[in-house]
């Protein structure tokens, strides 16, 4: 095969998926904490790439798993960990989620190889999308980085139904996503796995003015315990974590918080 005919496959490649979960990105006031912290806690390796040095690559074996930026390089003072789904176009994508009450707050704009948006759903959850070629092959990067990433919101099909309208989800086109109900949440499955789960508290319980709506990362890792001691031991928190339960929640030093999850047993 020639370079061009790698590029056109690689280009091809990019766009077998959306409505997925593609990336996840991480803004922070400190790249180099941010660097030491998730080398520390989880053993990622960084460097730069194509966006610049107020943009670092995380990566797991070689493959990119993640990416941190400074908030002021997206034009935010918000310290958090974002979900990134793929969109076939992101102006047709922001124009859906602002006609059913979703928010831009930046973008679309160009990050080459692509266009990226950071928008947020009618309850204030805040997601991204990205239209053009992706980091890494799609399935490298889903068995290297999160197990699946999660809404916590107050209604669970309500927000179900803006996501499915916004990102084309319940698609017949090929590459699209599933939607079902399973175990009391909404589940997307892309290709037969779970990579998005939306759930929601009680249909009767008032909404708590100290929790916001928003999306959670969750990350495979071989050891939640030593994450844990590591991300105490690095300047982070523990905020949630039993000794019989294969999950974590942890937040960096910066704030931001996180879910690390066992790795299946082969």
């Amino acid at each position: 095969m020639n370079s061009h005919s790698a590029a056109k496959s690689e280009v091809m490649a990019s766009r077998s998926v959306f409505g997925a979960p593609c990336w996840v990105s991480l803004t922070t006031r400190d790249l180099t904490a941010a660097e030491r912290f998730y080398h520390a806690v989880l053993g990622w390796d960084w460097r730069t790439g194509k966006l610049g040095d107020q943009y670092r690559f995380a990566s797991v074996d070689g493959v990119p798993v993640a990416g941190v930026s400074a908030v002021e390089t997206m034009g935010l003072t918000a310290v958090a960990w974002t979900p990134f789904f793929a969109a076939s176009d992101a102006n047709q994508t922001v124009a859906r989620s602002q006609e059913r009450g979703g928010t831009t707050a930046v973008g679309p704009i160009s990050f080459p190889p692509g266009r990226a948006a950071l928008l947020a759903d009618r309850d204030g959850a805040v997601f991204g999308i990205w239209e053009g070629e992706l980091v890494a092959d799609w399935e490298e990067w889903r068995r290297a980085a999160p197990v699946f990433v999660e809404l916590h919101t107050r209604n669970a099909f309500d927000a179900a139904i803006f996501y499915a309208e916004v990102l084309g989800w319940a698609s017949t086109t090929a590459g699209g996503c599933e939607v079902h109900y399973e175990d009391e949440e909404v589940v997307l499955r892309s290709q037969g796995d779970i990579v998005a789960r939306i759930h929601s508290g009680a249909v009767e319980s008032a909404p708590d003015p100290a929790i916001r709506p928003r999306w959670q990362i969750h990350f495979t890792v071989a050891d939640v315990e030593a994450c844990a001691e590591a991300a105490r031991a690095h300047g982070g928190s523990v905020l949630q974590y039993a000794g019989d339960v294969p999950e974590a929640v942890l937040s960096d030093p910066d704030g931001a918080r996180f879910v690390v999850n066992s790795r299946p047993s082969q």
